[in-house]
């Protein structure tokens, strides 16, 4: 049975950065009581014409040029979101289309902030079976053009993308275990009203704001510190470890208070757990594969070490997994020739999109089999 291993990674996050001060000017927020409550400073957020698809494919071709992966060797693009470019089609098949996967299969998964953990357990299983050997797992959300200005909650989340590349080999390593839960009688404690079949949007939607997101902040804390608490527990007896053999802990980048209070339930120590809130503040279901970028940046991912994570969001639902890294985090700079190719692949995907583009374009206007079949029916009986 083949592992599967993190071989590649990469991040986006948008180029504006707002500070507490900057976004008191404009919203209702106390800029010091946001940094003192949940350790937030600054966030990143989208330009308004940047959409999910368009960081994603940032951090996709980031995560693929680590893996020094040809796209078309990708046989699956997973993209978890709660913040879609469309309902439909599927972001992952936009980032598929932009990125040249012209042999991938490609979905979304929403599952709340949760969502990674849940598109990376899914690879893994894929992985393992033998289905596949390449797979692309992308966590991004553009949660600015959801967020209503006027309310505090704009304070608390940020935009960004992170995604890796999941390999099969038989090498020891990867997921040593996994958790994977909800409770739906949460759901509506963190809740985008409208939208969708529900509440579709109309005028009256839009007069009583129910396009933005809304939450219930002192009910998602406890259930997050009980979760995440939970999720860690499950985790160590499934995989048959301690605490002690857990070399970092990647929790849910929610807020500073909430990490400190579940790294002190579980017996985390402090220096064992990784914190990047200030910076970035809640990405969502991209602030696992961020936290992974941010951490092995910093040197605190190494070959040998066991990573816990615990996430949870809305659904509700709450995951985990401990990942045993098995592959080298420092790698010889690229040559100039694997330069050359990784960009020649971007401008192929690119011409490739735009041809594939004007083809159906093309086949639009092209009678086809059926209309063809019909004007020789009707000709036939005049």
């Amino acid at each position: 049975m083949y592992n599967a291993h993190i071989t590649g990674w990469g991040k986006y996050l948008p180029a504006k950065i707002i500070s507490n001060t900057e976004l008191a000017q404009t919203a209702p927020i106390d800029a010091e009581w946001v940094k003192a409550r949940t350790g937030i400073e600054s966030r990143h957020f989208a330009e308004p014409k940047q959409a999910s698809a368009d960081m994603a494919t940032r951090a996709a071709r980031a995560a693929l040029q680590v893996a020094d992966l040809d796209p078309a060797q990708l046989d699956l693009v997973i993209c978890a979101t709660n913040s879609p470019d469309y309902l439909f089609p599927a972001t992952a098949c936009l980032v598929q289309d932009a990125i040249g996967a012209t042999n991938a299969g490609a979905f979304d998964l929403a599952a709340g902030c949760s969502g990674f953990v849940y598109a990376l357990t899914v690879a893994d299983r894929f992985i393992r079976t033998g289905a596949y050997r390449h797979i692309l797992v992308v966590g991004v959300e553009t949660v600015a053009h959801m967020l209503d200005f006027t309310t505090p909650l704009c304070a608390y989340f940020g935009d960004g993308a992170g995604a890796v590349v999941v390999s099969a080999n038989d090498q020891p390593g990867g997921m040593l275990s996994f958790l994977l839960k909800a409770d739906g009688s949460g759901g509506d404690l963190l809740i985008l009203p409208a939208g969708g079949s529900r509440n579709p949007t109309t005028h009256a939607t839009l007069d009583q704001g129910l396009q933005y997101g809304r939450t219930d902040g002192k009910a998602i804390y406890r259930f997050g510190l009980r979760s995440m608490t939970h999720t860690a527990r499950e985790l160590l007896k499934s995989a048959r470890l301690t605490m002690d053999d857990i070399d970092l802990f990647i929790p849910h980048q929610t807020n500073h208070t909430l990490i400190r209070a579940a790294a002190e339930k579980m017996r985390v120590p402090l220096e064992k757990t990784f914190i990047n809130v200030a910076q970035h503040a809640n990405l969502s279901s991209a602030a696992i594969p961020v936290s992974l970028c941010d951490a092995i940046e910093q040197g605190r991912i190494k070959p040998g070490s066991r990573v816990l994570m615990t996430v949870f969001g809305g659904g509700l639902t709450y995951a985990g997994m401990i990942w045993h890294w098995s592959q080298p985090v420092k790698r010889k700079p690229m040559s100039f020739v694997r330069r050359f190719w990784h960009a020649l692949w971007d401008a192929q995907a690119a011409f490739k999109s735009r041809l594939f583009h004007l083809e159906h374009r093309f086949e639009a206007l092209a009678p086809g089999e059926e209309e063809t079949d019909d004007s020789r029916q009707r000709m036939g009986n005049e």
